[in-house]
């Protein structure tokens, strides 16, 4: 055989493999889903997804009662009435999110960013927010009956608006 001819041949036997490698490689693509979306279906079939990014999620009026969410980006989620009561949300990212109406109460929230969320009516009462971040947060109507707040970030909150009766406040104060 000539050497054009070989050249020919591992031309094609390389066009051929690479054809094989992107079909397969496009198939295996096609049949996941995005992160977001399998963090969502873990969330909702097993109240459980550490580490998960579930970025601006609609997940209002959800049953999430005693989910263990730890180190989730919850950023600019929908959380508006969701029942979260006693779940474990150390360290997560809830800033921007809408949590209005939403029943934390028991639930723990130590090291959590809340900044700039919505907490319209939203009931934190016993809720463990050590060190919490809820600088710019909307507090209307917000019950945090026996929270603990100490070392919270409460800056640009109107604290006024809310229901601290009993809570431990960030310098360490109970409210009366």
């Amino acid at each position: 055989m000539s050497q054009r001819g070989r050249l020919f041949d591992s031309y094609f036997a390389l066009v051929a493999i690479t054809s094989f490698l992107l079909v397969g490689v496009a198939a295996c693509q096609k049949n996941e889903l995005p992160s977001a979306a399998n963090d969502l279906e873990q969330l909702l079939q097993t109240k459980q997804c550490l580490q998960c990014d579930l970025s601006g999620a609609q997940l209002s009026n959800a049953d999430l009662q005693g989910a263990k969410l730890n180190n989730a980006n919850l950023s600019g989620a929908n959380l508006s009435g969701a029942n979260l009561s006693g779940a474990l949300l150390d360290s997560v990212d809830l800033s921007g999110a809408d949590l209005s109406n939403v029943n934390l109460s028991s639930a723990g929230l130590a090291k959590a960013n809340l900044s700039g969320t919505n907490l319209t009516e939203a009931d934190f009462s016993g809720a463990f927010l050590r060190a919490a971040n809820l600088q710019d947060a909307q507090l209307s109507n917000t019950k945090f009956n026996d929270a603990d707040l100490n070392t919270a970030n409460l800056d640009g909150v109107d604290i006024n608006s809310a229901d601290f009766q009993g809570a431990m406040m960030p310098d360490g104060t109970i409210k009366e």
